[in-house]
Order: structure tokens, then sequence, then C-alpha cells
């Protein structure tokens, strides 16, 4: 049986008929009721935040968000904001009058939203659609980047992100995790149900700062079957070997670059990236 991912783009997909299945199914209720549940225990919120709901559909799992406490979940209510590439979705979401502020947009095109703006972010059943390029000009590791470089800014320092998605294959799940990573989130995977027709996965993500400091054990610790990736670690040292803006190894780095542009520059010699003294 082949994917939806596999045979339109999820604008085409969902159109006015296929929206209205999705939204009225008993089934795809129960499933989107049960992996919002799970992802807002996976954000351990503590008190009414502002979540961003990436994929948002027809507004499932932002019914649970704005329910949130009421129905035994705590935390909430929350507030949210959610966006959409299928304008059908949102049109049911507005006929049912939804408490959340609706954006159509493409979340392989970035995130749309002011640096620092939500507390934390979730998206049920929608990232795996990324992982399609639409046209010749696109790239799946493109748009995954778009996305998580948009989400990464649009979160607050100490925010998190859980992200549930159907991911094909290995290969997929670490294109997936490893461009969150690149992004410069911690990152876990962790999977309910491995192994069977059931399993679900969610990439479990947060922003450096705050009490967490981007280590995703913060937010996993104790839970069984958990993968913090790796990545991360790699890219800390990259980062720590990069040269030191202002270093010697820094200037002579840009002064060849500039050299390769044509452009004429002073010659290197032993006072380059001399350390002055303070003159008073």
């Amino acid at each position: 049986m082949s994917r939806p991912e596999d045979t339109l783009p999820p604008d085409l997909f969902y159109n006015d008929n296929e929206s209205r299945k999705y939204t009225t199914s008993s089934r795809i209720q129960k499933i989107q009721s049960d992996m919002t549940h799970r992802a807002l225990s996976l954000l351990r919120l503590k008190s009414p935040s502002l979540i961003l709901d990436i994929g948002c559909g027809s507004g499932l799992s932002g019914e649970i968000l704005s329910a949130s406490d009421q129905d035994g979940t705590p935390g909430g209510p929350h507030v949210w904001i959610g966006f959409d590439i299928s304008s059908s979705m949102l049109a049911i979401a507005l006929e049912k009058e939804v408490e959340g502020d609706l954006f159509l947009a493409d979340a392989g095109q970035g995130v749309p939203f002011r640096a620092g703006t939500f507390d934390a972010a979730i998206s049920i059943s929608a990232i795996q659609w990324l992982c399609n390029a639409e046209s010749s000009e696109e790239s799946p590791s493109g748009r995954l980047s778009r996305f998580f470089n948009g989400l990464y800014a649009s979160l607050r320092r100490g925010g998190r992100a859980v992200c549930q998605f159907y991911p094909k294959n290995d290969e997929q799940k670490k294109m997936v995790s490893s461009a969150a990573v690149r992004a410069g989130f911690g990152a876990g995977l962790l999977e309910d149900d491995p192994g069977t027709k059931n399993a679900k996965t969610y990439l479990v993500l947060t922003v450096g700062g705050g009490d967490l400091d981007g280590d995703i054990t913060g937010v996993v610790k104790g839970m069984d079957g958990v993968d913090v990736i790796d990545q991360r670690k790699k890219a800390r040292v990259v980062n720590q070997r990069r040269e030191m803006k202002g270093s010697k190894g820094w200037i002579i780095k840009k002064k060849e670059q500039m050299e390769k542009k044509g452009k004429v520059v002073k010659p290197t010699s032993k006072y380059t990236g001399r350390k002055r003294r303070i003159a008073f």
C-alpha cells in the first residue's frame, strides 16, 4: 500500500473531500488525540504556554491544546498558533471555530514567525511530507533545513518541540534527525510500540538555554528506548575547532577569501592578529 506522501503533494492530497474524511474519522480522531497527548507529556509544560502547531490541519491537535488541564493534561490551557499547507484543512478548522490562530504556509519554506516567539512547538504526522521534493528545483534536504532552521529561531531559549512523524525507513529517520541537529537542536528519537504496525516515532528537540542547555536528556530522562542523537556532540566539537573571530587564524582565512575574490589585502606578518595593550 502506497503512503499518502508518495502519491501527491500535501496541498493536493488533502483536498476538500480527503480533509473532510480525515477530520470526521473516529479512528483518526483517536490516534491524533493519543499522539497529541503523548507530545504534550514530552514537552512537560508546567504552565499555560504559547505553542506552535506545525501542520495543524483541521485543528484536531489544537482542540486538545486549548482544553489541556480541563481534560487531565497538566500545564494548560495553552494558546496556540497553527499553520498548514492545505487550504481545505484550514477551512474545516475555521468551520469548527477552533481557538487558535491559523496561517496558510509551507513548512518546507521555513517557519514564518519572529525569532523567540514560541515557548514550545508540536507537529503530528506532518514532517514526513518534507522528505519528498515537489519539483526539480527543490530537495528534501533543503526543505528540512529551511524548516528546522526556522523552527529553531522561532522558539525561545530553553524551548522545546516534539515532532511525531512516520519515517519510511532508517535512512529517512536519520535524514530528519540530522537536519534538526544541524539547525542547532539537542535531539532525541523516541519510539512507542517499536516493531509493530502501531509504532510511533517522536523527535524530541530542545533549544539551548535555561536549565537544559540544549541537553535532550533533561526532557526524556528515565524513558526507555530513547536514542540521544550523537551528531549533537560532533557539532559541538566542530564549533570548538572553529577559529575565534579576530584571532590570527580567522584573519588569515578572511584574507585568503578576499584574495580569491581578486581584492588587494595587506601581507601577513608576525604582527597579524596581534593583541594590543589597552591605552589609557
